[in-house]
């Protein structure tokens, strides 16, 4: 199923466990780093310098880009590591995560309760999924490299829902 979003916000709903999705639009990428700082931020009442709201973040950090090239390779971090980040994704009402691996309970049962989907993608293909990004603009926390935030327009980004709209997770059984 192709989701172009959000136009298709509300097609995320209809979406199971296991869908194959290929996705048109805007995802953020956020790493370890970049999801301290935003913490540490909305701590301290902060403004963030990204809205956040109803998007998709990425756990990933591409590599720096070639000449030539849009971005670098882009695969995503593991995600248990950015489990501990699940309640800001609340606060930020972000719509849904983007990683590799399954959540900690905990972390699963917060995103079945708040409606926040968790997609997978595969990480020994960077190089094939950077292909997919026909635009990227680092967009915040410079200072972070290839950790900083980056906003990045893709095509045809295929990725797995695992953990769908109604709590159901691939992952379980």
């Amino acid at each position: 199923m192709i989701i172009k979003y959000p136009m298709d916000k509300e097609k995320l709903k209809e979406l199971k466990a296991g869908d194959v999705v290929e996705f048109e639009g805007v995802i953020y990428t956020a790493r370890d780093a970049a999801h301290m700082r935003m913490k540490k931020m909305l701590e301290n009442k902060e403004a963030l310098p990204v809205d956040f709201n109803d998007a998709f973040i990425y756990y990933a950090g591409p590599t720096p880009t070639k000449p030539g090239h849009v971005i670098g390779s882009i695969g995503p971090t593991t995600s248990s590591r950015m489990d501990a980040f699940a309640p800001m994704m609340k606060e930020l009402n972000v719509t849904a995560t983007i990683g590799k691996g399954p959540r900690d309970e905990d972390c699963t049962k917060y995103y079945q309760k708040n409606h926040i989907l968790y997609f997978i993608t595969t990480g020994g293909c960077g190089a094939l999924l950077s292909k997919a990004v026909k635009k990227a603009k680092e967009v915040a926390f410079f200072d972070l490299g290839p950790e900083s935030i980056k906003r990045l327009e893709v095509e045809g980004f295929k990725m797995i829902l695992a953990i769908d709209y109604y709590g159901n997770n691939i992952f379980e059984g």
